[in-house]
């Protein structure tokens, strides 16, 4: 197996379900990841420990996801030169609002690349972090690629059965 060049973390097992889906995508351009449990209020001292010591443990880009209060992005961005993108996740009565605000609003000097929230979101997260590999992987580059093509195909497709023709 490669070793990851991309790590999912969240802020609680309970975002397991949503922050999957970037893992998902992740598969599919063939990129190597690993997904792990950390908190910036809960465990602060490992969150920054995680995001010192994630470039040199061969993680090219850091995709964080928090609800709430939803820090974890930030903190880890403040620790590492890496690429970190958010996923704000819907936990709490804000349906993910309160996520969204607390990501993207980082103070100049400290960016966090953010995407929607929840399950879409993971994947552009995914997507996105497969784009910044591609850059350097010709492989993972023609992947996407064909991913976009797979797009086009799809509405296409789409196209032609709702103007009542066949493929």
């Amino acid at each position: 197996m490669s070793k990851p060049q991309v790590s999912i973390v969240m802020g609680s097992d309970s975002d397991l379900e949503i922050m999957r889906e970037a893992g998902k995508a992740l598969d599919e351009f063939g990129i190597a990841y690993e997904i792990d449990v950390t908190s910036a209020h809960r465990s602060p001292d490992r969150t920054a420990d995680f995001a010192r010591k994630a470039a040199e443990n061969g993680i090219r880009v850091i995709i964080a996801g928090a609800g709430g209060a939803a820090h974890l992005a930030g903190v880890i961005a403040a620790h590492t030169t890496l690429p970190v993108i958010g996923v704000p996740i819907p936990s709490t009565s804000l349906n993910g609002m309160d996520s969204l605000l607390s990501t993207v609003q980082m103070p100049a000097g400290i960016p966090v690349a953010t995407v929607a929230i929840g399950k879409p979101g993971a994947t552009n997260a995914g997507i996105l972090a497969a784009q910044i590999i591609g850059l350097f992987d010709n492989k993972v580059a023609k992947n996407l690629e064909a991913h976009k093509q797979k797009l086009a195909k799809g509405v296409e497709e789409k196209s032609k059965k709702l103007r009542g023709q066949t493929t």
